[in-house]
């Protein structure tokens, strides 16, 4: 039924219960995986000087890794044999995770409620309900 599924992460808790949420799927259909980061550099306004935009940038991608990296420990906890893609994209996240959705020709979404940088009711109105608004597929939130 689904063949390949998009799992954004943030590295929240509700982002790897999503993750956790979609090896299930996948391992039942087969499916592949691309897990994606979006690194919001709006985050990044209003800083002038360019070393510390640098180092922010950085402190960014490194909080990207960790994320992905926590998709693969999940993964490996399952005990799984599932195929997943690590993207890392910058921008706004919803419109990012729509994005891919076309370019990677997702059938699934399966994402957090709540971010690691939100409440949970922010999260979800901004991100999650987005993606939901507006995907051109099935998306599944998990709390």
């Amino acid at each position: 039924m689904y063949k390949r599924i998009l799992v954004p992460t943030d590295g929240s808790k509700f982002a790897n219960e999503a993750a956790r949420e979609a090896i299930l799927i996948a391992d039942k259909f087969n499916a592949e995986i691309i897990a994606i980061y979006v690194i919001e550099e709006s985050r990044l306004e209003g800083i002038r000087k360019r070393d510390l935009i640098t180092k922010m940038k950085e402190l960014l991608t490194q909080e990207a890794r960790k994320a992905l990296k926590k998709v693969t420990k999940i993964l490996e906890e399952t005990e799984k044999d599932v195929k997943i893609t690590f993207k890392t994209r910058q921008g706004k996240p919803s419109d990012e995770i729509l994005k891919a959705i076309k370019k990677d020709k997702i059938e699934l979404v399966v994402m957090g409620t709540a971010g690691k940088h939100g409440l949970n009711r922010f999260w979800f109105g901004s991100v999650a309900e987005n993606v939901v608004r507006y995907a051109t597929c099935p998306v599944l939130v998990v709390h």
